[in-house]
Formats: C-alpha cells, sequence, structure tokens
C-alpha cells in the first residue's frame, strides 16, 4: 500500500512543459487530469484510511487511475509528435 500521492508531475517527470501545455490548450486533456486528480485524491484518503472503502471499490478506482494514465500518455506522445 503507497501513501504517496501520485500527481500526473511525478507519474510524467521529464514531461512537465507538454503536461503544462497540453493542460492549457486541450480542454479533453484538462477534464483527463481533472478526472486523475480527483479519483488519485480519493485513492490516496482510502490508502491513508482517512476513508473507508471495500476492496472492490479501491481496486475499481486504481484500474481507473490506470486507465487515465494511458490516456494522458497517449495525449503527451500525440503532443510530443506534433
Amino acid at each position: 500500500m503507497s501513501h504517496v500521492l501520485h500527481d500526473l508531475h511525478s507519474e510524467f517527470p521529464d514531461d512537465s512543459t507538454t503536461l503544462h501545455e497540453l493542460k492549457i490548450s486541450d480542454a479533453h486533456f484538462r477534464t483527463i487530469s481533472d478526472r486523475y486528480h480527483d479519483i488519485n485524491k480519493e485513492i490516496h484518503r482510502i490508502e491513508s484510511e482517512v476513508e473507508a472503502a471495500s476492496d472492490e471499490r479501491s481496486d475499481d478506482l486504481k484500474k481507473q487511475r490506470l486507465l487515465l494514465l494511458d490516456e494522458v500518455a497517449a495525449m503527451i506522445v500525440k503532443a510530443k509528435a506534433a
């Protein structure tokens, strides 16, 4: 169990500039980024035992977070190629 809050800049440390550019120029990316932040915060609260959740709920949130990370990674690749 990790009690570290994994923000997008931590997940993609070499892509801070691209993340920033996407956030200011791409509404869909902002939506994905905000959703990732909300889910990640909830996972952190569960793992820190601030908020209770079933194992199923926790696993579901982690799966959602991974899907969002995949989408963010694809958007970073696309932005860098442009």
